[in-house]
């Protein structure tokens, strides 16, 4: 397991949708960029969405990962709410998807504890384990921070995988 690998994570948001691009050789990381989609919230849904696709489109073109990692929502604020939010998580996993790159889904229990060591930690302390897996890493925010979690998780459980198949 020499090669390098480019992972996208994706923290899907219709207000904030975080991404993060690292680089993954061996069990080795290193930062590629972060930042956060935030589509007006002027504009009706189907505009939001279709902003959220564009930007999704527009940054995997731009930085070529060639994989992509997105978490499954957790959300107990209302019918609502999930909904809303389950739309922008699916153009954040067919967006990657409709450009060929293969996706992986992760709990957020499973970001945290593959981050931090528990499956309950707070923002403060993923931000704080990003930084310290990811040294030069610059991002702006929560949503930013945990899409690179998510990318660190992927690359983890990718490797355990690429194992398991080789032995």
């Amino acid at each position: 397991m020499t090669g390098t690998v480019r992972i996208i994570g994706i923290d899907p948001g219709l207000r904030r949708c975080g991404w993060g691009i690292i680089e993954s050789t061996g069990n080795r990381l290193a930062f590629v960029a972060a930042g956060t989609v935030t589509p007006p919230t002027t504009t009706d849904l189907a505009q939001r969405l279709a902003n959220l696709f564009s930007a999704l489109s527009d940054l995997i073109g731009l930085y070529r990962p060639d994989e992509a990692a997105v978490e499954e929502t957790f959300v107990n604020q209302g019918a609502r709410s999930a909904l809303l939010l389950g739309q922008a998580r699916g153009v954040a996993l067919m967006t990657p998807a409709s450009l060929g790159l293969p996706v992986g889904e992760y709990a957020a229990n499973l970001v945290k504890k593959s981050i931090v060591g528990t499956g309950h930690a707070d923002k403060d302390q993923v931000q704080l384990m990003v930084k310290t897996l990811l040294p030069t890493a610059e991002f702006k925010g929560a949503d930013a921070a945990d899409a690179l979690a998510i990318a660190i998780c992927h690359a983890h459980h990718r490797s355990f995988r690429k194992l398991a198949v080789g032995a």
